[in-house]
């Protein structure tokens, strides 16, 4: 992904300045897209000489710096362009994977510990998007905006309600073996 094409779709949504976008965007489009604010503000510059979004001074009469951007033609033009182009889905690429497969060759390495971590990390995650879902989406009458926000959150809990249950099954295999005294 491209973090311009994140940031104007997050100012389509609402024109703000560079802080209120960094810190709407860590609670939206952050929790599959990460960014920091260095980087938001770095991109901001580049996106404002390209002439895909400008900036004016804040109506707060001049007592800060704060700027408001938001989004021209060219730049929804670009976005446009660029939401039209086929992505592949991502190839995995975990790390615990590979320790996994460590495990398999050399026999207990002790992962049951880091399997319990990231399983209550998932769960963590899973309680903060079911949170989301109830106080966003469910009971009411969501427009075409809304409704695709809503499938994105709910690819989000499918995600890590499918981590914890493979968490949970990984553990059950390791707890049975270590029972039973397999070491490899």
């Amino acid at each position: 992904m491209s973090l311009p094409h994140a940031l104007m779709t997050s100012l389509l949504e609402k024109s703000c300045s560079g802080y209120d976008l960094a810190r709407r965007f860590g609670k939206s489009i952050g929790y599959f897209w990460q960014a920091s604010h260095q980087q938001i503000y770095r991109e901001l510059g580049r996106m404002e000489e390209a002439g895909w979004i400008r900036s004016a001074a804040a109506d707060d009469g001049g007592k800060t710096r704060k700027r408001i951007y938001e989004v021209l033609p060219p730049g929804c033009e670009e976005l446009r362009r660029w939401a039209q182009e086929p992505v592949d889905p991502p190839n995995l690429r975990e790390e615990f994977f590979v320790r996994l497969r460590a495990e398999a060759v050399m026999g207990p390495l002790g992962l049951e510990h880091e399997l319990e971590r990231r399983m209550g990390l998932h769960s963590l995650r899973l309680q903060a998007y079911r949170a989301i879902e109830q106080r966003d989406f469910l009971g009411k009458e969501l427009s075409r905006e809304a409704t695709i926000q809503y499938l994105i959150l709910k690819a989000g809990i499918m995600q890590q309600e499918g981590a914890v249950a493979w968490s949970q099954e990984a553990l059950r295999v390791f707890r049975a073996w270590a029972a039973i005294g397999v070491l490899g």
